[in-house]
């Protein structure tokens, strides 16, 4: 059974960081390309931040690039997304994802099971 878990939201000031970790387990993770998408209120679900398997391809949601930052350790099957300069637009429920598209304005949802919970962040001003 493949588990996906998020951790590290919180709350943080306007300028601060947060990095958030996801652990699976249940699979071959290192051969996964992994992804963040995020849920404001009232909003869909938005693409974020997506890395292969092998970590040679990275793309970002142009509003966070040169702030966010997709990581991995598939030592630890963990991937991760360090985020900086969070700004109180980035407040949103945040989903890790197996299998997501890399590319950033692809339509292709992977299925539910590939999903994990979600980890809050909200940002204050």
């Amino acid at each position: 059974q493949v588990q996906v878990a998020e951790s590290g939201g919180g709350l943080v000031q306007a300028g601060g960081s947060l990095r958030l970790s996801c652990e699976v387990s249940g699979r071959t993770f290192n051969r996964d390309d992994m992804g963040w998408y995020r849920q404001a209120p009232g909003k869909k679900r938005e693409f974020v931040a997506a890395m292969s398997w092998s970590g040679s391809i990275i793309n970002y949601h142009g509003n966070v690039k040169g702030r966010f930052t997709i990581s991995r350790d598939n030592a630890k099957n963990t991937v991760y997304l360090q985020m900086n300069n969070l700004k109180p637009e980035d407040t949103a429920i945040y989903f890790c994802v197996i299998g997501p598209p890399l590319a950033p304005d692809s339509t292709y949802v992977p299925c539910d099971e590939l999903w994990g919970q979600g980890t809050a962040v909200a940002v204050s001003s």
